[in-house]
């Protein structure tokens, strides 16, 4: 396309050489392809789950992704692997998936002084020029993403590098463009195809530690940052005069981009594409978002693209620090977290990039492949594999550079990778090729609603007669619910979860969350109204204000706090007509930034209390929003009491405050659960494959009702007693299920045949030489019986060519143990439960040893069908052109490897 002309790869000495190669590879080739071409405008292709195609897009759209944690990865032991299961390169596996460029970021110097890595990759420039050397090498384009910064760079941080500390803002541009320079001619010297680069990440409010804030951004008040763009940009077309400019921003929702392109524009700023990141959770509609980047491409002539988009496609952790999407986070709306959900996000991304028109130029999906390291459960392993290889969001030792210290530690995007834990590619790893051919696969239900039921103490509990159950292919229904009569168990305060089943056959869950009446009035700020309270900041910034921000921890709004200077936050409340009595005092606080020394107090004062009463509170970082409680709240008779919170904040420190909450503390006897506990474990330990269906469901029921009783905030002795009886009734009337009767079927046996008169040979005069050997034991290998299944049925499963005494059998995406067999002379055999909770798409039936490491793995096809082939017609040409191809291509490496010198080398978070 003409609007993509820098896109387009050089002409390169070795390419011209096999011209002739090629052009014969590609006679052959040519009618082959066209024919596949021909069958994918026919319709979509069979596969594990639903991707509509994004109709006309063009070959040289940019499907990318940012990978820029692979080296710390696979220094701390992630193995990355195929669609076979065998370990691989990533760089590899993402081309096969039809990843076109990769995204890198650079960091100046991410090492303290006793050069300790920061983490998060621990990205300098000689580790982005060895990511992009190693996806250079395999087909795939490269964009470098300067952040100016020794760490993380966005609106939230906009720290300066060490080094230029003592610089004035004309000078840090100075030096940007001196780095720059510098950078980028690393990646030229070790050949790296460099396509495009981007000069600061996610800029709204500064870049290298200049300070231009984005609510007031000006012509003038953006000069200095300006100039840095400009230095960064004369750099780029020095040393890759063919490669794409991008200056990149976030938060399209706040409707700035506007200002922000006519500012660059009154500059003339050299640049090509205006860049722009797009989460779900926090950044609108993607409606707003073609919006907003058709006027800048419709007003100054730019190509737009999104730098960075994901989703989750499990609420499993793969390790044990906090997820930034996980069971406490806002649903968002037509995107399930399944792999199904994250395979329609990203395409809806790329049609709304897409719709932008040529402009539009393509889609990154940010980190893929940061999976969890470490044993699952062990924080220490994991802790010392952050610290030593920077695997992690942050290691302790960044904490001297930016607010790190607060929340250093894993990952908070392994459920957001497209990649199980195990390394092996999620089927939404294919969105990108599927994108452009659509995709289709057995109807099923994708996601099913968990209702949740807020109650206040003493009033009814009322279930939805109805959920929300949303199929794969986008479709929702809204079948009937018959819920356990567990709810009948709930005792006072508590949350409580209680099982039904839908009218279709669905297993569903609703939380019942039981409080006392909450006193603070607007406590988490959702009611427009807010003069109830009594709020200040002592510095007036566009983020200082109660409004709504993708901070809010419950609902949508909540106070929100930043200052580029030190600043005081005071919110408070006045109550009256409070009965006597002790309550209680919570908030949820979010954010980070907090300084040595500062002072951050929840505070209650009333005429009991005399001076009050206050609990510390902190900011332990986005991903770690933190509930605090204040105890001992004692009002009078006179009914009167003071709520509130006081921040004494340092520069730059940033967060919300939100759900205050104010509750009788509510008295309950003491009472013996152990019993009961007893009899629930007794329960779960049960083989359910030994019982009828209808005695497990009567313990099922009975489980739900003790589990109530357990969470009860209030429950009476008699209660516990009485569940505890039920639980243990059910246990004692399991029936056991029928051993069948086999029949046997007479059969007239057949004579053999009648023995020679002699024997066949002779025995040899002597032993032979030597013993014969043994076979070679074969590799381990597993096969099913059943190649596509629903959730739920059965699958007989053999493994050969193992040894040892047993084998485990379980299947991955997200890697669960089904069963575990005996070996019998290397061989085992299992039928195994498809677990209904699978999501539709290609999974992994695993055979694996007593260490967990995989032997053997075969794909299945949950609730899909097997992709259909014809090939009779096609396999000698394919063969030919395949020969051809390759002829060539390595005609191109060797030329390459000569001219490069490789030799054999390959937050607002």
């Amino acid at each position: 396309m003409t609007a993509h002309t820098r896109l387009r790869t050089r002409p390169t000495h070795a390419m011209r050489v096999t011209t002739a190669v090629t052009a014969a590879a590609a006679a052959v080739l040519t009618p082959v392809l066209l024919a596949v071409a021909a069958a994918a405008e026919d319709g979509p292709v069979d596969a594990g789950i639903f991707v509509d195609k994004v109709d006309g897009l063009p070959a040289d759209f940019v499907a990318g992704v940012d990978v820029s944690s692979v080296l710390s990865l696979e220094a701390s032991g992630t193995v990355f692997r195929d669609e076979d299961g065998q370990p691989a390169d990533l760089f590899e596996v993402l081309a096969d998936h039809d990843v076109t460029y990769v995204r890198v970021r650079v960091w100046n110097d991410p090492y303290d002084a006793d050069g300790n890595g920061y983490g998060g990759g621990t990205v300098d420039v000689p580790r982005a020029v060895e990511i992009g050397r190693r996806a250079t090498a395999a087909g795939m384009r490269v964009l470098v993403d300067l952040h100016y910064s020794d760490f993380w760079a966005d609106p939230a941080k906009v720290h300066v590098p060490k080094a230029w500390a003592g610089l004035d803002a004309a000078q840090r541009a100075t030096a940007a463009g001196e780095f720059t320079q510098d950078a980028l001619q690393d990646f030229e010297d070790a050949g790296v195809d460099v396509g495009m680069v981007q000069v600061g990440n996610e800029s709204n409010n500064g870049i290298a530690g200049i300070s231009c804030p984005s609510a007031s951004a000006t012509v003038s008040s953006w000069e200095p940052c300006v100039g840095v763009y400009e230095a960064g940009a004369a750099a780029v077309r020095s040393v890759f005069p063919e490669a794409l400019v991008a200056l990149h921003f976030t938060n399209p929702e706040n409707g700035r981009y506007a200002t922000y392109a006519g500012i660059l524009d009154h500059y003339d700023v050299d640049y090509d594409v205006f860049a722009s990141s797009w989460y779900p959770m926090w950044h609108g509609s993607l409606t707003n978002l073609t919006s907003v980047l058709k006027d800048v491409a419709d007003t100054y002539g730019k190509k737009v693209m999104v730098a960075e988009t994901s989703w989750a496609s499990t609420l499993d952790n793969g390790d044990t620090h906090p997820n930034t999407v996980s069971s406490g986070s806002p649903a968002v709306e037509g995107y399930p977290v399944s792999v199904q959900g994250q395979a329609w996000l990203v395409r809806d991304v790329i049609q709304a990039v897409h719709d932008v028109g040529p402009a539009g130029i393509g889609v990154f999906y940010w980190e893929p492949a940061w999976l969890p390291v470490g044993g699952p459960a062990d924080a220490a392993s994991q802790q010392a594999l952050w610290e030593e290889h920077g695997s992690g969001w942050a290691s302790s030792f960044a904490g001297g550079y930016d607010d790190a210290a607060d929340w250093y530690g894993g990952s908070a995007w392994d459920n957001q990778a497209l990649f199980a834990f195990d390394g092996t590619p999620l089927e939404s790893l294919r969105v990108f090729r599927y994108a452009r051919t659509g995709a289709t696969t057995a109807r099923v239900p994708s996601q099913v609603e968990s209702p949740v039921v807020d109650v206040r103490l003493g009033d009814d509990v009322t279930l939805p007669s109805t959920v929300r159950v949303t199929y794969n292919d986008g479709s929702v229904e809204n079948p009937t619910v018959a819920w356990s009569g567990a709810v009948a168990w709930i005792r006072g305060t508590g949350t409580y979860t209680i099982p039904g089943i839908t009218s279709t056959d669905l297993d569903v869950t609703a939380t019942v969350r039981v409080t006392a009446p909450n006193l603070v009035r607007n406590g988490s700020f959702e009611d427009g109204d807010t003069s109830m309270w009594d709020a200040s900041w002592s510095v007036a910034t566009s983020a200082n204000a109660i409004h709504a921000t993708g901070d809010a921890t419950d609902g949508t709004r909540a106070l929100q706090f930043w200052a580029g200077e030190p600043f005081v936050v005071e919110a408070k409340q006045r109550i009256t007509g409070v009965p006597a009595g002790t309550y209680r005092l919570s908030a949820v606080v979010r954010g980070g930034g907090q300084g040595e020394g500062d002072t951050l107090n929840l505070w209650a004062w009333s005429s009991a209390l005399g001076d009050g009463v206050q609990e510390p509170v902190w900011l332990a970082g986005w991903s770690n929003p933190t509930t605090f409680t204040l105890d001992g709240v004692v009002v009078g008779a006179d009914g009167t009491v003071e709520v509130g919170a006081y921040l004494g904040l340092s520069a730059n420190a940033w967060g919300t405050l939100d759900a205050f909450r104010l509750e009788p503390v509510v008295s309950a006897a003491p009472v013996d659960r152990t019993a009961l506990q007893a009899a629930l474990d007794e329960a779960a330990a049960v083989d359910r494959s030994r019982w009828t269906d209808t005695s497990l469901a009567d313990l099922d029921e009975a489980v739900a009702a003790g589990r109530v009783v357990l969470a009860a905030g209030q429950p009476t002795q008699a209660d516990v007693d009485a569940v505890t009886a039920l639980v243990t009734g059910a246990l004692d009337a399991l029936q056991a299920t029928p051993t069948p009767t086999p029949t046997s079927t007479p059969t007239t046996p057949t004579p053999t045949t009648a023995p020679t008169g002699t024997p066949s040979a002779s025995p040899s005069a002597s032993p032979s030489a030597s013993p014969a050997s043994p076979a070679s034991p074969a590799s381990p290998a597993i096969s099913a019986d059943r190649r596509t299944v629903r959730p739920g049925e059965k699958v007989g499963v053999t493994v050969t060519g193992v040894s040892g005494t047993q084998v485990e059998i379980g299947i991955a995406s997200t890697y669960q143990r089904l069963t575990t067999v005996p070996v019998s002379n290397g061989t085992a055999t299992a039928t195994v439960t498809v677990p209904t909770t699978l999501a539709a798409g290609l999974h992994h039936l695993q055979a694996r040893d007593a260490t967990g490491a995989v032997l053997a793995q075969v794909e299945i096809r949950v609730a899909g069908s097997a992709l259909a082939t014809t090939g009779a017609d096609v396999a000698v040409p394919v063969a030919l052109a395949v020969a051809l191809l390759a002829l060539g291509l390595a005609a191109v490496a060797v030329a390459a490897r000569r001219r490069h010198g490789t030799g054999a080398r390959a937050v607002e978070r």
